[in-house]
């Protein structure tokens, strides 16, 4: 959030991806599972608004429309992951869902990250420029693109929606959504689960949930995550604390109140404080940009000379009420409170040789609020309709800011001080019409305002060793506002029991916003909305009586005004968030399966994938930045000025593929030993559009595998893992000048309990 004012070369976030085994519920492995895993945790009903995957038993369910239906009986391209399904493969952060998922990249830089589903996403770690993919937390959009390390437990499932969603899930979901849904209450009976693990780097770990019905009407879930672990980093240099190392607490309350079958009030409670010492970094390259040399060393060997410090302190709390009719009419309101703070101090050059220091401190308020009235399933008219709000303030104390010392001496200090305000406003509804008993149309819209203002200060002040040479403050006010409308035509066809097609065409869009004053008093330019149109076709199968089930598509995206940040062509001194003024052009194909044969799981997911940029004409912000180059004309005559038109969209891979598979042994009476196997290749990617390897901008192809060995006898497993099994040691993703390490490779031994 804090660099939306700053230039990103020179200001970064350090990545540290955090791939422990998703610890949870000790469930059997084996094939108690069948058709679909369901959770015998907390089974639900499938009537309930907040239904999610295994409700119906034999089916996969999903949310996203605001209401439950099956995945394999709607029209999206979407991949669900059950709380099983996160324990078996290890998903305990958002970092690891890309190991899941086709076309997804995540890439965490520090305590931010850029998500991508198929190229379109964030790419630039700035809070001026939003989130692409929105991620919701029972029925809530989280903080957009910070404080995403909350990690997944006692989790009833994710859902992964890949293309722009901009019917439901907001005017910022050109590259899709995620749905998270946290296990809720039940009024059944009292149950929960308990869990250890210990592993290398010292990890320990506990978390453990219990359910207590309080009444026949009044149910209450407490849950919670406790984790230390050491650095993966070695660090040199004239440095304190202890970077790197993780301290992280995290705790849940939910309550239930369900006094009949019409009236439903949901109420959580969550809390997280991840402290991780700091984000030890190092440069991607040696000397200048004109004249570089690739840094190949490995990225966990580290020379730092700044104090490093790093935490993310940040809670939630929503309500969900519901009330349904005897018709099946229901109206529902979701409402959200979320407040977070986040403190570092990085060393911005990465290097014990310069003294480049950037320290932040920065509160964030998110107030949302989601109305719906849902008509009921039966018939052959449906519809809904629906009003959202949300208010997102970021906050700079004064003495926020980034302070440099130069080698030469020359301090040089900028600080961001005042508020950065968001507002988002929308009215959406879908309706659908079943032209035959198998044909249905759908048609949804949504009509949005975002606005964005910058009240802040910048204080500013050059040293040349004790004195100050030059201290000034710029001012800034400004405003910003921007509407559309988004929507959504699809075809539906259930061809019969086992084969559905559908055909779409839809669009999303990203908020615009403001750019930061410069110091030669230019009128700060906004930029302007980006937005997709989606094409695809799609068919989802349900083949050899129900033990295999496929998903498989093709897409065509044109990608307009897309966000990026270059050297300002007014002030080439400063970076700027700008639009490509030519559409970018993103087509592939995904497949995916999932299988169930007696004590044998597995699943697989891949998607290729290409992509075009616009024309376009920029300076990289990382070479000289002196001299004429206009966005539109050039020219690429001029030193430095660069046709980027044609090339791939940044973090969009052109492969991804990932396989996965167990099979329960019988050992002994109720007695099972699974083994599991999970392979993922994510293919190369480029970290900014410049593409000069040289500068560390190509990132190598990720290839990672997980491995379990499960003991279960029904009520305690015991089970030894490993994640990133073959210790591959890569670049998760690039900012600026910084290169920022994936996690290497973790293993350990776990113990669980349910009751």
């Amino acid at each position: 959030m804090r660099t939306f004012l700053l230039s990103a070369s020179v200001i970064a976030v350090m990545s540290s991806t955090i791939a422990n085994a998703q610890v949870g519920p000790a469930e059997a492995p084996a094939a108690t599972i069948q058709k679909t895993p369901q959770s015998s945790q907390n089974p639900v009903d499938a009537t309930d608004p907040n239904a999610m995957p295994g409700d119906t038993g034999d089916d996969i369910v999903i949310t996203a429309e605001r209401r439950s239906t099956s995945l394999q009986r709607t029209g999206v391209a979407a991949s669900v992951l059950t709380g099983e399904d996160l324990v078996r493969k290890s998903v305990n952060t958002v970092e690891q869902l890309q190991f899941s998922t086709p076309s997804l990249t995540v890439n965490t830089s520090g305590q931010a990250n850029s998500f991508n589903i198929r190229g379109i996403g964030k790419s630039e770690i700035s809070s001026s420029v939003g989130v692409g993919v929105v991620t919701y937390r029972d029925g809530v959009p989280t903080f957009p693109g910070y404080f995403q390390s909350e990690p997944y437990y006692d989790i009833q499932s994710v859902e992964v929606l890949r293309g722009p969603q901009g019917t439901f899930a907001g005017g910022n979901a050109t590259g899709g959504a995620v749905f998270i849904t946290e296990t809720n209450p039940t009024l059944d009976r009292v149950k929960g689960f308990a869990t250890a693990q210990y592993g290398n780097y010292d990890q320990v770990r506990a978390q453990g949930a219990i359910n207590l019905p309080l009444s026949d009407t009044l149910a209450i879930r407490l849950a919670a995550n406790l984790e230390k672990r050491d650095s993966f980093f070695t660090v040199t240099g004239p440095w304190t604390g202890n970077p790197g190392d993780l301290n992280a607490i995290s705790g849940r309350a939910s309550l239930l109140w369900q006094p009949d079958s019409h009236l439903r009030l949901l109420v959580k409670g969550d809390y997280n404080r991840i402290n991780t010492g700091g984000f030890p970094n190092s440069p991607a390259y040696f000397g200048s940009a004109a004249a570089p040399v690739l840094n190949t060393s490995d990225p966990f060997t580290v020379s730092s000379n700044s104090y490093l410090s790093g935490q993310d302190e940040f809670g939630r709390i929503s309500a969900n009420l519901s009330y349904t009719y005897d018709s099946g009419l229901m109206i529902r309101s979701i409402s959200g409170f979320q407040k977070g703070t986040l403190q570092e101090t990085i060393d911005a050059d990465g290097t014990a040789a310069q003294n480049n220091t950037f320290q932040d401190f920065v509160n964030e308020h998110v107030w949302s609020q989601e109305l719906n009235i849902v008509s009921p399933d039966t018939g052959r008219f449906t519809w809904l309709i629906g009003g959202f709000y949300q208010f997102d303030k970021y906050e700079f104390p004064v003495d926020n800011g980034y302070v440099a010392l130069a080698p030469a001496g020359v301090v040089r200090s900028l600080r961001i001080e005042g508020t950065n305000p968001h507002t988002a406003i929308a009215a959406f509804g879908q309706v659908g019409y079943q032209l035959t008993d198998g044909l249905q149309v759908t048609l949804g819209g949504r009509w949005s305002r975002t606005t964005s203002r910058n009240d802040v200060n910048y204080p500013i002040e050059l040293f040349l060793g004790a004195l100050p040479t030059f201290k000034t403050v710029l001012v800034q006010h400004d405003f910003n506002a921007n509407k559309n409308v988004d929507g959504k035509l699809a075809l539906n066809w259930t061809v019969d029991a086992n084969n559905f097609l559908y055909a779409f065409v839809a669009t999303g869009t990203k908020a615009g916003g403001l750019n930061g004053a410069n110091l030669f008093g230019t009128t700060p330019r906004g930029f302007v909305p980006e937005k997709v149109t989606d094409y695809e076709l799609g068919w989802k199968g349900t083949l050899l009586n129900g033990h295999l089930r496929t998903q498989i598509g093709g897409y065509y995206n044109s990608y307009r005004k897309f966000q990026v940040l270059i050297v300002d062509p007014a002030t080439p001194n400063f970076t700027s968030i700008f639009n490509v003024p030519n559409a970018t052009k993103l087509y592939g194909f995904e497949a995916s399966a999932q299988g169930s044969f007696g004590n044998l799981l597995f699943d697989a997911s891949t998607s290729i994938s290409k992509s075009e940029l616009g024309e376009f004409f920029a300076r990289d912000p990382r070479k000289g930045t002196t001299g004429t180059c206009d966005p539109v004309t050039g020219p690429a005559s001029a030193s430095g000025c660069i046709n980027l038109g044609g090339r791939r969209q940044p973090y969009a891979p052109t492969f991804t593929l990932s396989a996965g598979a167990q099979y329960a042994i019988t050992v002994a009476d109720g007695v099972s030993l699974t083994p599991r196997v999970d392979y993922a290749h994510i293919g190369a990617v480029w970290g900014t559009l410049f593409q000069t390897a040289q500068l560390g901008d190509y990132l190598k192809a990720r290839n990672i595998v997980n491995a379990q060995l499960t003991l279960d006898n029904g009520t305690w497993s015991i089970a030894g893992f490993s994640t990133n099994l073959t210790d591959q040691h890569y670049i998760g993703s690039l900012n600026g000048i910084r290169r920022l390490a994936a996690a290497p490779r973790q293993y350990g031994v776990r113990v669980s309990t349910k009751f």
